[in-house]
């Protein structure tokens, strides 16, 4: 027989003043007046302490002489163990899906409407059935990034249907705030991938928006490098085989100009930077613009240097075409990855628009 008097009898008493029906199950209580023993959450008149014996479990109450209380019925399963039960059984389920499963899926397998059960789990658990899901696919992609899998199988295949909520989950792994990661901030996540193309080689940096930039160079070191140097403070990642098809798709859209249009670009600039941007990317295929045409496309006619130095700051070769661009004479002018470069980009462009 097991008595909890002397084991921890004032925090049980504290549990049955406060009809704590967290602690069902975890001790019954025996009242010797009455000759009952209760649940702690039993709503029956509080009992003196002095008349109280607790105990670990009900068949040890029943030995010592004491019957259940008709009012609780503390041999059966409360209604807060039987919460408790089904919340823990959609916790397992969250825990080992492969992909997410709806709310109202979990309520259905809880026997529950969505409401009930929404209200049941966040009461248990302290969070809402997404935000327990979002943090065990989480904990699985940090447990796959450090078993040295790739960043696209790590993110798809621990349930995430898109690389932003991988940044995500990844950000959180890594203590970045959601603020850095909308905003450039250090500690934000750079996935890199590189190919060679006619012109030498393209390395694109992916952001969880979209592609932050696009470098063309001569060697694999020096695209990295600018990268590097665009995104100083970021967390660099590899995206290796996993993002052949997204790279691809970039030296397409280079090899084909018309197909830039359709790239997803993170773009980040001032708000004169990002206009001049814009109207760079209405400049035709096979055409040519000056500073002073773009300038008065953004209706800023004597802002023709302010044009050229956004141009400079351009990180999108080719999907943000400054390498259309001249100046008033048709003269190339510079070019961030090299005026030969930017010549021959113009021809491509002239021969296929023909």
């Amino acid at each position: 027989m097991t008595s909890l008097t002397s084991l921890k009898g004032d925090d049980a008493w504290a549990a049955v003043c406060a009809r704590d029906p967290a602690m069902d199950g975890v001790f019954v209580f025996a009242v010797r007046t009455t000759g009952v023993y209760c649940r702690p959450s039993c709503p029956a008149r509080q009992p003196l302490r002095q008349n109280v014996t607790f105990y670990a479990l009900a068949k040890d109450a029943r030995a010592a002489g004491y019957r259940p209380c008709k009012r609780c019925r503390p041999d059966e399963i409360s209604t807060h163990q039987r919460d408790a039960l089904l919340v823990e059984a959609a916790c397992r389920t969250l825990q080992g899906a492969e992909t997410p499963p709806t709310l109202k899926a979990l309520a259905h397998e809880a026997n529950l409407s969505p409401h009930h059960f929404h209200r049941i789990f966040k009461a248990h658990t302290g969070v809402t059935p997404k935000a327990f899901g979002d943090a065990a696919r989480a904990r699985k992609t940090a447990a796959a990034l450090e078993e040295g899998r790739t960043v696209a199988d790590a993110a798809f295949g621990t349930g995430f249907q898109s690389l932003s909520r991988f940044y995500d989950a990844v950000a959180e792994r890594f203590h970045v705030s959601p603020g850095a990661l909308s905003s450039g901030g250090a500690g934000e996540i750079i996935v890199t991938a590189q190919a060679s193309f006619s012109l030498g080689v393209v390395t694109a940096a992916f952001s969880r928006r979209g592609i932050a930039s696009i470098v063309l160079t001569d060697t694999d070191s020096a695209g990295m490098e600018e990268i590097v140097a665009r995104f100083r403070e970021a967390l660099f990642l590899d995206g290796g085989a996993d993002f052949e098809g997204l790279i691809s798709d970039v030296v397409s859209a280079i090899e084909e100009p018309a197909l830039a249009q359709e790239l997803p670009l993170d773009i980040r600039g001032t708000a004169f930077e990002e206009r001049v941007w814009a109207a760079l990317r209405k400049v035709p295929v096979g055409t040519t613009a000056s500073y002073g045409d773009i300038a008065a496309a953004i209706g800023a006619p004597g802002a023709h240097r302010a044009v050229a130095k956004a141009c400079g700051a351009n990180r999108h070769a080719v999907a943000i075409p400054c390498h259309r661009i001249v100046r008033a004479d048709g003269a190339l002018s510079g070019y961030r990855w090299g005026v030969e470069r930017k010549a021959a980009l113009q021809r491509n462009e002239s021969v296929d628009a023909h």
